[in-house]
């Protein structure tokens, strides 16, 4: 097979792709900053398991409202005062979840920290499908992986600065200070929204999703509900089931992220020699055998095997159902865009609790086996797609 061969980007692309990545860093920061924050939160809050719980709904209802509006409001005001505003209110709200003690007004700052990642993630998605579409060449799983690398060193940092006797406020500000750093580089290569940069006739502000869209997001809904059951539920079926002291439980879901990073920093390579097509059947179907192993080996090292085979196979099947998402015709890309992505969030919110359920009704290994079958219907819904 005869490699493909890209042409030199011109420094505008270049300009274009770094800030792109930039965007995605940002989202990565983002949330790894507020991860190493909920235990500071819920003791200064005096917050019992119960009420914490309702408090971090608070971040996805914040995300699930902004998300929807984000493609239409970025028609109507421009996209670089959108991103503008949607990195403001992250750098004025997390502050405050590092300070503020009641619960009323910590709800509404984490809705609204919520609001503004939603809205952040939409345009940062919308631009990366402007970008690859103007390359002519896969490029949305490396934008993906600069995502999960944010998270990873986001998270690492954060927890470093914290090791060393910084101040949980003070972690906070450094990591603003990043975030805003990162946006200044990012705007000289943010590109306008689709019909023009400010000033168009912006349509209405969500639509529901149809036809090949609702297909697109009901796939994302299931690949992030596997992120979110990674996440969640690893480190309690590895001590529940295969005898993991609590302390190495977290090495599934590392395994699982690990997997996932190096996946998507090389998927535009591995998108460009097999096709978009292939990714999502074969990915669907190596992260359910993933699962398989999970829960048919009873050995630890088939348990952390496991985990980072769903890592791998998870790992292109989102930026390559973005690329569907921008590429179907039934829908404007600015609305289908939106609707992909509060679908999939969707899942990381539902999916959990639903897993949850399934598990006390069964068992933790039939619920495993439930997420499994869908990424098998994923995998054979690749067809389908026009990627």
């Amino acid at each position: 097979m005869t490699a493909t061969v890209f042409a030199e980007p011109s420094p505008v692309a270049r300009s274009e792709r770094r800030s792109t990545r930039l965007l995605f860093l940002i989202v990565g920061f983002g949330i790894a900053a507020w991860a190493p924050l909920v235990p500071f939160v819920k003791a200064r809050a005096g917050l019992d398991d119960g009420s914490l719980g309702l408090l971090l709904l608070c971040l996805g209802i914040g995300s699930l409202l902004g998300m929807p509006m984000a493609g239409a409001l970025a028609l109507r005001f421009g996209v670089r005062p959108m991103l503008i505003a949607a990195v403001a209110l992250i750098c004025l709200t997390l502050p405050l979840l590092a300070l503020v003690s009641q619960p009323l007004p910590l709800a509404v700052a984490l809705m609204l920290f919520g609001a503004g990642m939603g809205v952040l993630d939409c345009l940062m998605n919308l631009q990366a499908v402007m970008v690859e579409r103007r390359a002519g060449h896969p490029l949305m799983s490396g934008f993906h992986g600069l995502y999960s690398l944010g998270c990873i060193v986001g998270a690492a940092g954060f927890s470093g600065m914290l090791s060393v006797g910084l101040s949980p406020i003070g972690a906070t500000l450094v990591v603003v200070a990043c975030i805003a750093v990162a946006l200044l580089a990012a705007l000289p290569g943010i590109l306008p929204a689709e019909g023009g940069e400010r000033g168009g006739d912006a349509g209405p502000p969500f639509a529901i999703p149809r036809g090949s869209v609702l297909l697109i997001g009901l796939l994302c809904f299931v690949v992030f509900l596997t992120e979110g059951s990674a996440l969640d539920w690893s480190a309690v079926f590895l001590i529940q089931e295969r005898g993991f002291a609590a302390f190495q439980a977290g090495l599934g879901y590392a395994a699982f992220a690990l997997t996932m990073t190096v996946g998507r920093l090389t998927g535009d390579a591995i998108v460009s020699r097999i096709g978009r097509t292939r990714i999502v059947a074969l990915g669907g179907l190596l992260a359910a055998a993933g699962l398989l192993l999970v829960i048919g080996v009873p050995s630890p090292a088939a348990g952390l095997l496991g985990y980072a085979l769903v890592g791998a196979g998870c790992a292109n099947i989102v930026p390559v159902l973005f690329t569907a998402a921008a590429r179907q015709e039934v829908m404007p890309a600015r609305l289908a865009i939106p609707a992909v992505t509060t679908l999939g969030y969707a899942g990381i919110l539902v999916g959990p609790a639903a897993i949850g359920f399934l598990a006390h009704v069964t068992s933790l290994s039939v619920a495993f086996l439930a997420v499994a079958a869908l990424l098998v219907g994923v995998a054979g819904s690749a067809t389908w797609l026009r990627t």
